[in-house]
């Protein structure tokens, strides 16, 4: 049950919340129709975040639009993807977000302390798969989580990646993220005692047909625990991360 909810039971129940109170928090509003785009109020209550808005496509107006009505709900915390240099210059104009460049991300408030079970494992075969792993890193901070980053890890120089064994081992998830052949979420695989979600990117010559070829390498990994999501999905990534990271969290 997500946390907001209890948070309301937990009211009824010590006496500090009526009844009617408790009510009509759980049956304000679910959506509100702004003409371009149905905001989703009731995101927190059903799974424990606000609806993430995704900038790819949007106007900055239609942007602020959301964002002010999403404010205006009592969201406190605003998650953007994909959201370019320029767009985020507009929106600054109206609301102090956070943007950081290299994974085209707005953030509206502060992020909070993690809360998860324990750290989430961000690995790149590359530098060039940076981007997609800032993606990724972001989301499941923004989220709650410990984030530990490992960089430039890929294949190719093996004795990287075998010198951060520990780290891998202490995990209670790690995202894999490459390109090329995608052949680092297997090797990750074969290491961990924890779920490993692969990030294939489009990073890669003409044959990796923009990350086809990592995908079906990922798919295809005989290691076990490896799951897999779409090409260069850092939030897909670090928000399936996250769920993982808060089960037992979310059990108490």
């Amino acid at each position: 049950m997500p946390k907001d909810t209890k948070q309301i039971l937990k009211e009824v129940q010590a006496g500090t919340l009526s009844v009617e109170d408790a009510l009509l928090a759980l049956k304000k509003e679910p959506f509100l129709d702004i003409g371009y785009a149905k905001v989703d109020l009731h995101r927190r209550t059903r799974q424990g975040a606000p609806e993430i808005i995704y900038g790819a496509g949007k106007s900055p107006e239609q942007i602020i639009g959301i964002l002010n009505t999403m404010v205006e709900g009592k969201e406190d915390r605003v998650l953007i993807t994909r959201l370019s240099e320029e767009a985020a210059g507009e929106v600054k104009k109206v609301h102090p977000i956070s943007y950081y460049p290299d994974a085209r991300v707005g953030i509206l408030g502060a992020l909070p302390e993690p809360d998860g079970i324990g750290t989430i494992v961000i690995a790149t075969g590359g530098t060039s798969d940076i981007p997609v792993a800032e993606e990724a890193a972001l989301t499941a901070t923004y989220l709650g989580n410990q984030v530990a980053r490992l960089y430039d890890v890929g294949v190719a120089g093996l004795h990287r990646l075998l010198s951060h064994t520990e780290d891998i081992m202490n995990a209670s998830v790690i995202i894999a993220i490459a390109g090329m052949e995608g052949a680092l979420a297997s090797v990750v695989g074969g290491m961990a005692d924890c779920p490993v979600i692969a990030v294939p990117t489009s990073v890669g010559y003409g044959a990796s047909f923009h990350g086809i070829s990592a995908l079906l390498s990922m798919l295809n990994s005989c290691a076990s625990g490896v799951t897999v999501v779409n090409i260069d999905n850092g939030f897909g990534a670090g928000y399936t991360a996250s769920m993982i990271n808060h089960m037992e969290v979310r059990s108490k």
